[in-house]
Formats: C-alpha cells, structure tokens, sequence
C-alpha cells in the first residue's frame, strides 16, 4: 500500500527532514570559511582563496549530470548514507594531509562533490515525501539545516582545526558530519523507480526537456542563472579578515555566530513574507535590497566589529534568497515524482552557479581594489541582474498564478 503524505508526517516531522542537510551544510561552512583560514594563515591572497573556495565547490553544478543514478537501483537513502560517509572521510583525510595544500584541495574537492550527491538525495526524498502547501515550510527547514549546521561547524570546528592536533580535529569533524544521518532511521524511504540506470539517464534528458516547455520552469531558470541574489560574497569574506584586523579566532567566532543566528532567522523569514509576497518577485527583492546593503557597508569603519556585521548581514540575505528559491525548487518537484532526486540536483546546480563564478568575479575585484573592488563586483552584478529581470520578465515575474504541478 502507497504512504500518503499525511501518513509521512505523523512519522517525519517537517524540522527532522529539513535537517537531513546539515551535513552538506556544516561540509559547506568547513569549506567556505575554516578552509580560507588555513589558507590565509599560510600567506595566500584574497583573490587565490576566491578562486580556490570556489574550485572547491565547483560540484554544486557539474554533479547533475551524474544524478539520474540517484533515482534508481537503490532507495535514496542508501545514497545519503553512501555519500554522508564519504563526504565525512575525506573532509577528515583533508585536515590530516593539511602541511600539503594540492592534497588539501584534491580531498576537499571529492568531498564536496559527494556533499553535493548527498545533498541532491536527501533533496529528492524529502522533496518527494511532501504536499504541495509543506513547500516553503521545507525549504525553511532545509536551509536551516544548511546555515545553522555550518556556522555550528565554522564557531567549534575553527577552534578545533587551527589549535588542536590534526588527528583530533579530523575525528570531531568527521563525526559531526555523520551526525544527521541519524535521522534517516525515522524518515521513511520509499523504493527506486523500477528502471534501468540507463533509462534513467535518458529520462533524467527527456525530463529536461519537457521541464524546458514550461513557463514556469524557464523563468526560475533565468532567475537562478543570473547572479541576482547569489551573496558570493560570503565565501570571499573568510579570507579577508585581515582587512577588518580580525584575527582567525574573531572570523570564526563572528562568522559562526552570524552564519547561526542571521542564517536561522532569515530563513523563517520568508514563510512570513511569502504570505504577501510569491516567491519569484521576492527573490528578485531580495537580490536588490541585499546588493544595496553591500555597498553601503563600504562606508563603515575597517574594524572587527564591522566584519561581523558585513558578514551577519550578507548571511541574512543569503539566507533569505536560498530559502526563497529551496520553495520555489520544491514547487516545481511536488509531491511523488520519480526523479524528484534529478530535478532537484539539476535546479539546485543552475541555484548555484552564480555562487562559483560570482566568487571568481569577487576574488578577480579583490585583487584590483581590495575590499571596494570585491563588494562593487558582487552588489553591482547582482543589481544589475536583479534590475534586468525585473523589465524583462515584469509580466510572468510579477505573475500571482502558481507553479503548477509536476506531470
């Protein structure tokens, strides 16, 4: 007998399967934040961390064309467990292979690829196990999991990794990221699609295709494609401090802290908002007013406390765009789709290709005008996009009729 979204429910309370992305979160604030400090503290320059953050997370986008696999042979939840775990060895082998820095950037590349698969199956399942009104309550929840869990990471795993020995740091970090995985033994796991990986594969193309011919698909797409709320700008600030005379231990306290508190909060923001506002245009607003914070920072004092605030606030509106864009993803997938696993790493790679080429573009106004030339790149390509969209796509943007629901 079929489980009905109500029955999965009363099992799998919205907040725990929210939070099955913790571990792609803390892997994200390891990576983004503690990661740049090892690197700054070895001399490499602002732009470099830019560029080198950014290879590292380059697995957000070229993952979904291996994600069919994630739909078949296996329950979604074999996969979470398979690549939870990998993803937690080699972030581990990374801190104890520290003194080499191409290893350091070869095994935080594989485990942010695996972060990357694990985060499209728990995606996908708990996408798939929910009604159409739960939407943007996951996503919330999901995001959540993403900012909390990383800056819990980025506050003890920053102390941990900078001033203790490396087999101790590499044991906590690698225990704390296979912690959530706890929760899959509550959730329940529904059987693959009864296809073949190599028919999946072809469906996996034909479900982008037909994903193309709708309306609703193309401008989500246009939005997530363009950097008009991408806050890059988050992943070039770890490295920075020394602008701001922060030391290490301040980047992490207030970067951890702000990662928390801001990420949280902005995230349960948008389920409030979202009751005024669909989620397409307040994505587009929230790119706006986020850019126009950036650039108004630049007229605050270079201080320690000043990086707090830059950080917590972009962390704020980061956390508002990607809980934004995790409903308007859970929108398009709705409820007992077959490749929900698929589409969803497919939509949240396109979400997250302006993060990787936007933290280039950061790093390359970085290394021409310090912090003025990094944040006027960042809000200025944001605004830009944001003020495009807004005149091109005006009338299906500003639309009030609903996503419809997945064939």
């Amino acid at each position: 007998m079929t489980e009905t979204p109500s029955a999965t429910r009363k099992r799998a309370p919205i907040w725990m399967m929210g939070l099955t992305n913790a571990t792609f979160g803390m892997m994200g604030g390891f990576s983004v934040v503690t990661m740049p400090q090892l690197l700054a503290a070895d001399g490499v320059s602002g732009g470099h961390i830019a560029a080198i953050t950014s290879s590292i997370i380059s697995p957000l986008f070229f993952v979904s064309f291996l994600s069919p696999m994630l739909d078949v042979r296996f329950r979604r939840r074999t996969y979470a467990l398979i690549f939870g775990v990998l993803t937690a060895l080699a972030t581990a082998f990374a801190i104890l292979r520290h003194s080499d820095p191409l290893m350091v950037v070869v095994l935080m590349f594989s485990g942010f690829t695996a972060a990357s698969f694990y985060q499209g199956a728990v995606g996908g399942w708990m996408g798939s196990l929910i009604d159409k009104q739960q939407d943007s309550i996951l996503g919330t929840w999901f995001n959540v999991g993403n900012v909390g869990a990383g800056g819990l990471v980025i506050i003890l795993g920053g102390r941990i990794v900078l001033h203790s020995s490396p087999v101790v740091a590499a044991a906590f970090i690698g225990v704390i990221l296979l912690l959530p995985m706890v929760f899959f033994l509550f959730i329940p796991a529904p059987p693959p699609d009864k296809v073949l990986a190599g028919e999946s594969f072809g469906r996996f193309f034909r479900e982008i295709f037909s994903l193309l011919k709708r309306q609703e698909v193309l401008i989500g797409l246009a939005i997530f494609v363009l950097p008009s709320a991408s806050f890059a700008l988050t992943n070039v600030l770890a490295g920075i401090g020394n602008d701001y005379h922060a030391s290490p231990n301040t980047v992490s306290l207030l970067s951890g802290v702000g990662s928390m508190l801001a990420g949280v909060v902005g995230s349960f923001l948008v389920p409030l908002l979202a009751k005024k506002i669909p989620l397409r245009p307040l994505y587009i607003y929230i790119g706006i007013v986020g850019a126009s914070f950036t650039l108004s920072s630049l007229l605050l004092p270079r201080e320690p406390w000043t990086y707090g605030v830059v950080f917590t606030g972009e962390i704020v509106f980061q956390a508002l765009a990607f809980t934004a864009a995790n409903g308007i993803i859970f929108e398009i997938i709705g409820p007992d789709n077959p490749l929900a696993a698929t589409t969803y790493t497919v939509l949240i790679a396109v979400m997250n290709l302006p993060i990787i080429y936007m933290g280039i573009a950061d790093g390359w106004g970085y290394d021409r005008g310090g912090l003025v030339g990094s944040f006027a790149v960042d809000a200025g390509l944001g605004m830009t996009a944001c003020i495009f969209l807004a005149i091109v796509l005006r009338k299906w943007l500003f639309a009030s009729q609903p996503i419809k629901e997945h064939a």
